[in-house]
This record gives structure tokens, C-alpha cells and sequence, in this order.
């Protein structure tokens, strides 16, 4: 028996609060986007699925291959009437087990939801996104921070710090107090004729739009890619500092404290991808 918000009901007639992504956030998940039924970047989500499956020691099944889990998310869309739509999808996977924090197996489940998106290419969102620097708590720069898990907290509470303070993101630190990613996203700055981002070995997201991003950048004339650590000082120097994440795509950031940033370099990018991948 358990209390639901002062409702008694049945232990079994509610899955969730025996769920460890519930209990523990013992989950992985994945937010994909999808336009008329392709699978925009799949191999690439496919791939950090399993990696994160492993590197949290959960057991893959043998049907958790790229076919089952394509033909799961199409029959999901086609079940709310999306398959021919532009949609998100978030696939979460989670250790099925009994046990407190040491889990009795590492067998898994997986939850698909989905949800209606308005634009099937990638458009520059041209509305102000004002940020600052998060401090209250830290990403620790390690193997298991590059895994995108469902223990969020972190983000959650730099969300609220945003929304309490009138910004429109944050940038979040590692212990070494370096720049990792923000909110919901990784973080690009260009200096000069330099695309930057952090490396994985700060504890960033490993982000599937992060890798096209790097892939693109390779196809723009005179635009040099760097991995290396930014400290908040090398925003104030940055010409354009940008989010990304494979629902919106690129979000600039305008402002930072007095700074105001340029686009230029995020425009070519999201034009570039939007080609390779087909979309108008």
C-alpha cells in the first residue's frame, strides 16, 4: 500500500514508485527528433544508448538491437498519429530490479513518449537568451557525467536559479570551476576563426548535435575546430557563444553579463546541417 498525494491505493497499481529511474534515477535516456518517420542522427543516439547501458552496467538484450528499437519508436508514433508528423521522442530504459541501492539485476525496461514538434528543419530561434554562470553546485568532470542519465537534479535546480534571476539559461561548472555545457545543452563559443567546445574529459554531455556540429564545422572555409577548457573569462573574449541540442537545433546565446555576441558561424552551421540531413 502507498499514499499518492493523501490517496491510498494499491502498491501494484502504481508501477512508478517501484521504478528505480523513480527511486534512484537509475536511467538512461534519449531525446530524439524525428520528421516523417526518419530517425534523424539514429546511429548516433543508437550508439550512446548502448554505451551508457554499459558503462551503468546494465544488461543489453538481445532484442535491443537498431531494428527493434526503430520499429518500437515507429509503432509508438504511429500510435499517436505522428508518423507522418515532425515529433520528439524520448526513449528511457531502466533497471528493472528489486533491491535498494544495489540493484538485485541488471535486466531493464524502456518507456517511449512522444510528442509533436512544429518545425522539420532547423531554425535559428532569433528571440534574446541572456545567461549567466551557475555556481550553487558542480558537474564533477568524470566518465559517468558524459552518460545522459536521469539524474538531473543538478539541471533542475540551475533551472530554477534561471527563472528566479530573469535569465534564459545557465552555464553550468565543473569542480575545477571551468565551463562544461548549459542547462539543456552543450556549449560552442568562436573566437576569432575558432569553433570551441569543452572536451568530454570535463564532464560535458557527450551530445549527439555536439557531434554534428564538429562534422559540419569541417565543411565551413576558414573556420577552425578546437577541443580545450573555456573559463568563464574566455566568454567575455568569445564573438558568439551558442547552445545546442538535437531538439532546437543551435540557440545563440545574445548576452552574457555586458557582453552581447554575434551569430554568424551558428547561422553557416544550422544551414549546413539542415543540408546534410535533408531538411526544409
Amino acid at each position: 500500500m502507498v499514499n499518492v498525494n493523501g490517496s491510498l491505493k494499491k502498491t501494484e497499481s502504481n508501477d512508478f514508485v517501484q521504478n528505480r529511474a523513480f527511486l534512484y534515477g537509475d536511467a538512461v535516456f534519449e531525446t530524439i527528433k524525428v520528421v516523417k518517420g526518419n530517425i534523424l542522427f539514429f546511429e548516433d543516439h543508437y550508439f550512446r544508448l548502448m554505451s551508457g547501458m554499459r558503462i551503468t552496467r546494465m544488461r543489453i538484450p538481445q532484442n535491443f538491437t537498431m531494428e527493434n528499437i526503430e520499429a518500437q519508436i515507429h509503432r509508438t508514433l504511429k500510435s499517436a498519429d505522428l508518423l507522418d508528423k515532425v515529433a520528439r521522442v524520448r526513449i528511457t530504459v531502466y533497471r528493472q530490479s528489486d533491491g535498494l541501492y544495489s540493484p538485485q539485476s541488471n535486466d531493464v525496461g524502456f518507456v517511449i513518449q512522444v510528442s509533436l514538434l512544429e518545425k522539420e528543419a532547423y531554425e535559428m530561434n532569433q528571440s534574446p537568451c541572456e545567461v549567466d554562470i551557475y555556481k550553487d553546485f558542480h558537474i564533477t568532470a568524470q566518465l559517468l557525467s558524459n552518460v545522459k542519465t536521469t539524474n538531473r537534479v543538478l539541471n533542475v535546480m540551475a533551472g530554477i536559479f534561471a527563472k528566479e534571476n530573469g535569465y534564459d539559461n545557465c552555464l553550468l561548472l565543473n569542480e575545477r570551476k571551468m565551463i562544461v555545457e548549459a542547462i539543456n545543452g552543450n556549449v560552442f563559443l568562436v573566437r576569432g576563426n575558432k569553433l570551441i567546445t569543452p572536451p568530454l574529459e570535463e564532464g560535458c554531455i557527450k551530445g549527439v548535435m555536439r557531434k554534428q556540429i564538429i562534422d559540419a564545422v569541417k565543411l565551413i572555409e576558414g573556420v577552425q575546430y578546437e577541443e580545450a577548457v573555456i573559463s568563464p573569462f574566455d566568454l567575455q573574449k568569445a564573438d558568439e557563444l551558442f547552445i545546442t541540442n538535437v531538439i532546437q537545433g543551435i540557440k545563440p546565446v545574445t548576452q552574457y553579463r555586458k557582453k552581447a555576441y554575434k551569430t554568424e558561424i551558428a547561422y553557416q552551421l544550422i544551414s549546413k546541417i539542415n543540408q546534410l540531413n535533408s531538411l526544409s
